[in-house]
């Protein structure tokens, strides 16, 4: 038995895409285009929640027979959350504040259901960048490859070079917690079988 329903990424992220993918899964990809605005009095991971629920909700209001997936990520340093860099200068000033010092990324999921119930979480995971000059942060953007990602690296492409350790999940860097995911889609009654979604019981 597949899935018991069509599943829909509510996200245009690659990396997301890669993730589902990596798991055999098939669904399709239907982003959402939703306000990224933190909300006043908002901490972190309940933005990144935030986000990731609107995200599948939207999809979810046009595709109501579909399970669908919303995610969002985030990096925190000093309190600040660090989005999509908006121009080289802001992806070099980025990773400069980056270098010799620990981050964390959080990212959150969400799944709605075609009952409309809705289940969510957040995981975390610290990351340590080693120190480099502001020349190697340049050649980085040059690249390219910072410029559609949360604080401007990717620990799964070329960024991976910039970073020293990693403590907890790597795929929560990634932008897609397997193991959140999985837990949630247990809480919605579903069940992963390497490559495919059943009804948990059959």
């Amino acid at each position: 038995m597949n899935a018991p329903s069509p599943l829909i990424l509510a996200s245009a992220s690659p990396r997301r895409k890669e993730c589902l993918s990596m798991l055999g899964l098939t669904f399709t990809v239907e982003p959402a285009d939703v306000s990224e605005e933190i909300l006043p009095k908002e901490n972190p991971e309940e933005y990144v929640k935030r986000l990731a629920c609107e995200k599948a909700l939207k999809v979810a209001q046009i595709r109501p027979e579909t399970v669908v997936i919303g995610g969002d990520t985030v990096v925190l340093l000093d309190n600040d959350i660090l989005g999509k860099p908006d121009s080289p200068e802001d992806a070099e000033d980025m990773l400069l504040r980056l270098s010799g010092r620990t981050h964390t990324v959080a990212s959150g999921l969400a799944i709605v259901l075609p009952s409309g119930e809705v289940r969510s979480g957040v995981a975390t995971t610290e990351v340590v960048f080693r120190s480099f000059k502001r020349e190697v942060a340049r050649a980085y953007v040059d690249t390219e490859e910072p410029f559609d990602k949360a604080g401007a690296y990717g620990i799964q492409g070329l960024g991976a070079v910039l970073i020293s350790e990693i403590r907890g999940d790597y795929y929560t860097v990634v932008g897609l917690p397997i193991y959140l995911l999985i837990n949630l889609l247990e809480e919605c009654g579903l069940e992963y079988w390497f490559g495919s979604i059943h009804e948990a019981g059959l």
